[in-house]
Formats: C-alpha cells, structure tokens, sequence
C-alpha cells in the first residue's frame, strides 16, 4: 500500500534545517514568514530575547481582499516593512520558513524589500 506523505511534515523538517543556519539578533532580527491555505502571516523576530518586535497578516481588520494570493502577500510585506521602519528596523535575516522561495512566499518577500527592508 502506497501511503501519502505528510506535507507539513516534511516542511517543519526543512524549517529545522534552514533554523540552524538562520539566527535574528536585535539589530539584524529575522523575519518570518507563515502561510496557510487561506491566509499569509509575517514577524520581525529578535531570537537573542525571544521577542516578536513586529507582525502583519492578512487578518487584520484593515486588510482588504482575499488573503490567500500573491496579491495578498505583496501587500503584508509592504505592511510588515513600514511597521519595521517605524521601529527602527531596516536590515533583517529572511527565513522562508521551510516554504520554497516561490508564489507567496517570494511576492511577500519582494513586497518588503519594496517597503525598504534590506536582506
């Protein structure tokens, strides 16, 4: 019998893998990216304390359209970039989260680096 394999398994085992490499300190925080099916989620992260320092999502109540696209996350990632300018954050460490740097993971990524973060 051919069993499925556990798609969110083999992500947390990638996430592990690329968390080892990957460290935020409080001047170079990492950011953080999680997607569900319906939704994309995203922290600014200081690891050193254990400290989320910023987060943007698509459900939040300003947050207009669906939030399951690449639109969507264009749109976090510009939201999480100006809430990192504002507290001084211009510089993180991306970490895709186990996710392939593709689709909304990548527009998420872009839309904060066109908000002004620097990775």
């Amino acid at each position: 019998m051919v069993s499925k394999t556990n798609s969110n398994k083999q992500r947390l085992k990638r996430h592990k893998r690329v968390r080892a490499k990957i460290f935020g300190t409080a001047e170079r925080p990492r950011l953080n990216v999680f997607r569900s099916l319906s939704n994309i989620y995203a922290q600014v992260i200081d690891d050193v304390t254990g400290t989320t320092l910023v987060s943007a999502s698509s459900l939040e109540k300003g947050f207009e359209g669906n939030g399951g696209n690449s639109e969507a996350a264009r749109k976090v990632g510009l939201m999480i970039a100006e809430r990192a300018k504002e507290k001084g954050i211009s510089s993180v460490v991306f970490d895709r989260g186990g996710y392939l740097y593709h689709g909304r993971v990548k527009e998420l990524a872009e839309g904060a680096r066109e908000g002004g973060l620097q990775f």
